[in-house]
Formats: structure tokens, C-alpha cells, sequence
């Protein structure tokens, strides 16, 4: 990939439409574009949760995990910007797969739903988690009607996946108790 911009601003998007990569100009808020914002809305996100991460030494070993998932999503995007280009590959999959079984061994079973809390790192990594469905949402109404590669869906939903053991390692490598779901209690008759 050899575009740079040199220039931010273009004017060309003023009337409501954006270039893709391979030259066709779309409404902006076409599913394709969609499917990016919400792309880049989670890496943003995942940008500040390694940033907290980094500064804590105990939790670094996560930045070296989840640093590379930022570019795998710059990746993502550009696939969607530019579908025919292909980056994202099995093995990004797979290595996902595999963490997410290792912290799972770490962490145990779930045996009760659990909230998003308990320290801004462990929310953070459930900000994360939901951007991340929400991109992948955004990619499944786009593949509807235009089809992406298997590799690419995969990877978003997989990427959720860790994000939500993430935030578990999170807590145990924090010492904080994960908040538990209560439900409401049963109406009165």
C-alpha cells in the first residue's frame, strides 16, 4: 500500500459522498463506510485501553497481546476500503483462538453473567468488546450485499471474543472481584 496523504482535508467529501480505495465514490453512509467508522470507532477504543495497560506494569504482557489486534483492525479497514485488497489471514485467527483458550484456562469458567466494571481497564475492555460486536454487525449487513472474505468476519467475531476474556484477565491480574449480575428481584403480585 503506497497512498500517504499529504493533504488532510480534500473538499471532496462536502456534498456527502467518500472515496474508496479502488476509486468509486459512495454516500457516506453507505454500509461499506459504515462497517469502517465502526472499524475504526474500536480501534480508537482499543488505543486507549492499551494506553492504561501500558501504564501498569503488571498488565503488560497485555499490550504485547492485544497491540497487534490494533493492526489487524488498520487492516480490517483497509479491506473494506479497498475490497479487493487482502490482509487478514487464518493464522490471525487462529492465534486469537489460541488466546482466548489459554486466558480462559487462566480465568475458569463463567458461571454467572458479569458487568462491564469493577476498575476503568476492565470496562474499558467491555467498551472494547462492544464495538467490536457492533463492527461485526456492521460487516454482516455489509456482506449481505456485498460479500466479505470468511477470514475478515471471523476475525471481528473472534476479536470480541478475546476482548471479553481480556477484560477477565484483567480483573484476576488486577485482584479485583468481577461484578456479578443481579437480576431484578420477582415483581410483587
Amino acid at each position: 500500500m503506497g497512498f500517504r496523504l499529504s493533504k488532510i482535508y480534500t473538499r471532496t467529501g462536502d456534498q456527502g459522498e467518500t472515496g474508496l480505495g479502488d476509486g468509486r465514490r459512495v454516500p457516506k453512509d453507505h454500509p461499506r463506510v459504515e462497517a469502517i467508522g465502526e472499524v475504526d470507532s474500536l480501534n480508537s477504543q482499543l488505543g486507549v485501553l492499551l494506553a492504561g495497560l501500558a501504564e501498569q506494569p503488571a498488565l503488560a504482557a497485555l499490550v504485547e497481546v492485544l497491540g497487534p489486534c490494533q493492526h489487524r483492525l488498520f487492516d480490517l479497514g483497509g479491506e473494506l476500503a479497498m475490497p479487493a485488497y487482502e490482509a487478514l489471514n487464518d493464522a490471525e485467527v487462529a492465534r486469537l483462538e489460541a488466546l482466548i483458550d489459554e486466558w480462559n484456562d487462566e480465568v475458569g469458567p463463567l458461571e454467572n453473567f458479569i458487568m462491564p466494571g469493577g476498575s476503568a481497564l476492565i470496562a474499558q475492555a467491555h467498551v472494547c468488546r462492544s464495538l467490536a460486536r457492533t463492527a461485526e454487525r456492521r460487516c454482516q449487513q455489509l456482506n449481505a450485499i456485498e460479500p466479505l472474505r470468511p477470514v475478515s468476519l471471523a476475525y471481528i467475531n473472534r476479536l470480541s471474543d478475546l476482548l471479553f476474556v481480556a477484560a477477565r484477565i484483567i480483573a484476576r491480574r488486577q485482584g479485583v472481584a468481577e461484578i456479578l449480575w443481579a437480576p431484578a428481584p420477582p415483581p410483587h403480585p
